[in-house]
């Protein structure tokens, strides 16, 4: 058995007590299984139930006992077999006996793999309740101590998962199993953990083991004469989403070796030599710099780049508050002593809690592998051990440099005039909501434990995969109990705290929010003070009365309205309009004007239309200057404004709809090579086209699939 294959057996609890907590066993169980067949499909899988009505194990034909034991699948690699023998789980008539379970579920894989190095694996879930049966010798720990010590011989491990509804009411039976349940993990062969919670059960079964693997193993130097040998895992690393691929049905049903795979290629042509390819050796990445575009090959690009040496340096300590937690980027390393190096251990435990001590942290210069084209700086935090046999260790963040921040100077709430400040009523309402929606209230167990709550998105990812394997037309099924607990708040206390809900909505003045256009960076950053807009409105008011001369008689109401309407939005004859002499100029100041939202899309619209008529009716490109230097004042402006597909969907369309046009053609190869291209994703984040996509828009783009 391979490496990073798996033996795995399911030891199900289906006695009358965990009856109620089957259909979420049923659900854990079964996406286990489909992620098995996506990422680990050589797998092998078996399923074990206790406390069942029927007795079927190999162990009780031999040796008699073992009684409620049923061995419902046998060590097999995963397919949908597997998943179907996990659906429907058969409710048993007898006390669950988790002992008998696990030296059945030992005997399968022993028999299985024998001596291997396969890597084997235990799985018990199990509400633990249940008076076990007394050995035919010794006391209940030393059968504890003799399945551990098998355990350790064939290198196998166990995770067990205790599920106990709150409320259940604890004794000396449940006390005495928790106690040999631990005893396997003092052993070092087991991981126990309790649950209450179907949501929590969900993620308690690590559905997919992800081999660790170092990222780095070297010296700690903390000088040139004191260095830790050290280990560097991935603490925490977000999971992804199965990569999905393209896959043919052009090939025939008979051929049992066709990948089904879709091939693509890229061919580049000139617009000049439509029928010319351009062969890679020919083409060239540039690099913008100013005006000017600067061309660098592979080779060049190579020998620029920095290539430092492997290591882990410490570049000094810092106080922990000095270190905001929003710094910290990217994913959570590791850092434990080298296995089996003592001096390494007390190094790293001295250092750690001398850190944790002083309060200090630790900034560290990383260079994880030779020749590596970045270096990182981070810290590193302290993690001092609570178990035994367990050493010392430190989490490491990446920092940021200064590129990376981000400074938003958004205005404090202290600064709001005091009509914006809550009363002290709307405050006493609102810190009601926070208590009453608290996940650790006391006395409880957290509510949400990132420990134990899976990604809503990817388990109904996989449930419906598993559906759509068998119904190619099966819809999306609604979204699970389970899973809605972690995207919604809990019903039962919704519902429980009515009247506190009600209390906050009459405490402040609800009004209801209509749909606007999304607003511009500029219009979220500025804030205008009620008084000082009042004020405005009114110097407004009176600037359009003086203008107005003076008038003899009441005017129209209507026309009053008009006029109050024309003050707040001008129209483009008042402000200007693009004209000949100096459009860039006028639609610059069109844009300054800023009256509102609607009056810059106007701007951007008045532009287009110019600047379409310049190319539209230019002879002999005696226009093109001019309509270049629009397309650049356009282009910018989309970009500041946030407008990225205002500008790339009119570039398109005029494209598609003047390249046939030999005299217009040479305009587009004059923005190609003044570099005025699409609005990618680098200059403004709502832009749906890529650098590379932006480069070789005007380039005309053959994709041929085999």
């Amino acid at each position: 058995m391979a490496r990073n294959k798996e033996g795995l057996v399911l030891l199900l609890d289906v006695g009358p007590s965990m009856h109620r907590a089957l259909p979420e066993v049923e659900n854990v169980c079964t996406t286990l299984v489909r992620k098995k067949l996506v990422f680990h499909r050589s797998d092998e899988v078996g399923v074990v139930l206790f406390g069942a009505k029927e007795t079927h194990n190999d162990l009780a034909r031999e040796l008699g006992g073992y009684k409620h034991v049923l061995v419902k699948h046998d060590i097999k690699v995963v397919d949908e077999e597997t998943k179907d023998a996990l659906e429907n789980l058969p409710r048993g008539t007898a006390p669950g006996d988790f002992l008998d379970a696990i030296v059945v579920g030992l005997d399968m894989l022993i028999k299985r793999f024998g001596d291997t190095k396969a890597k084997q694996r235990l799985c018990l879930i199990t509400d633990a309740q249940h008076l076990l049966r007394d050995p035919p010798q010794g006391t209940k720990e030393d059968q504890v101590d003799t399945i551990a010590d098998q355990m350790k011989k064939h290198d196998i491990k166990m995770d067990c998962i205790v599920f106990r509804e709150s409320g259940v009411q604890h004794n000396s039976v449940m006390d005495e199993n928790d106690r040999l349940l631990y005893h396997f993990r003092d052993r070092s062969v087991a991981k126990v953990v309790q649950v209450d919670t179907p949501t929590a059960l969900l993620g308690a079964l690590k559905t997919r083991n992800v081999l660790p693997v170092t990222i780095f193993r070297g010296d700690l130097e903390v000088s040139s004469t004191f260095k830790i040998k050290v280990w560097a895992y991935k603490k925490t690393s977000e999971e992804k989403f199965p990569t999905l691929k393209k896959y043919s049905d052009k090939a025939p049903p008979s051929d049992q070796f066709a990948s089904h795979e879709v091939k693509v290629d890229y061919e580049y042509k000139s617009i000049l030599e439509p029928d010319t390819v351009i062969p890679p050796d020919q083409r060239i990445k540039g690099y913008l710099y100013g005006p000017q575009v600067v061309p660098i090959s592979s080779a060049e690009w190579e020998a620029v780049k920095f290539k430092p040496e492997k290591g882990v340096k410490l570049l000094g300590f810092a106080d922990r508050s000095s270190i905001p937690r929003s710094y910290f980027m990217k994913d959570v390393n590791s850092f434990v002593p080298e296995p089996g190096n003592t001096k390494a251990m007390v190094a790293v435990s001295a250092l750690a809690r001398a850190m944790q001590e002083m309060n200090k942290v630790a900034i560290l210069r990383c260079v994880w592998r030779q020749n590596q084209a970045n270096v990182a700086f981070g810290v590193l935090t302290p993690n001092i051990s609570s178990v035994n046999n367990v050493p010392d260790s430190f989490y490491f963040n990446i920092l940021p440099f200064a590129e990376d921040i981000r400074d938003f100077p958004f205005r404090s709430f202290s600064s709001l005039p005091p009509s914006s400040q809550p009363t002290e009523e709307q405050q006493e309402a609102a810190d009601n909501l926070v208590k009453m929606l608290d996940l650790a209230p006391p006395g409880r167990e957290e509510i949400l434990r990132p420990d134990f709550t899976p990604n809503p998105m990817l388990e109904r990812f996989y449930s419906y995969l598993g559906l759509k394997s068998k119904q190619p037309d099966a819809n999306p099924p609604p979204l699970d109990s389970c899973l809605r607990r972690i995207t919604e708040p809990d019903p039962d206390v919704i519902n429980y705290r009515v009247p506190l809900i009600q209390n906050l909505g009459k405490s402040f003045e609800l009004k209801e929010n209509p749909k606007r256009k999304k607003a511009r960076t500029q219009e979220r950053l500025a804030y205008t003070d009620p008084d000082d807009q009042a004020k405005s409105s009114e110097n407004n008011a009176e600037k359009a009365t003086a203008a107005d001369g003076q008038a003899k008689k009441p005017e129209d109401p209507y026309a009053e309205k008009a006029r109050a309407i024309e003050v707040m939005f001008p129209s483009t004859e008042k402000v200007g309009k693009i004209e000949d002499v100096n459009p860039v100029k006028d639609f610059e100041a069109m844009l300054a004007e800023r009256s509102s939202s609607i009056w810059v899309q106007k701007a951007i619209e008045e532009m287009k239309k110019y600047t379409t008529n310049l190319v539209e009716n230019s002879l002999q490109g005696d226009y093109y200057e001019k309509a270049l230097k629009c397309f650049v004042a356009l282009r910018k402006a989309c970009i500041i404004e946030q407008e990225p597909e205002e500008y790339n969907q009119f570039v398109t369309k005029l494209y598609e709809r003047l390249k046939k046009v030999d005299d217009v053609v040479k305009f587009f190869q004059l923005l190609s090579s003044k570099n005025v291209l699409l609005i990618c994703k680098e200059e403004a984040p709502d832009s749906d086209v890529t650098e590379e996509m932006a480069r070789s828009f005007f380039l005309k783009t053959e994709i041929s699939s085999e």
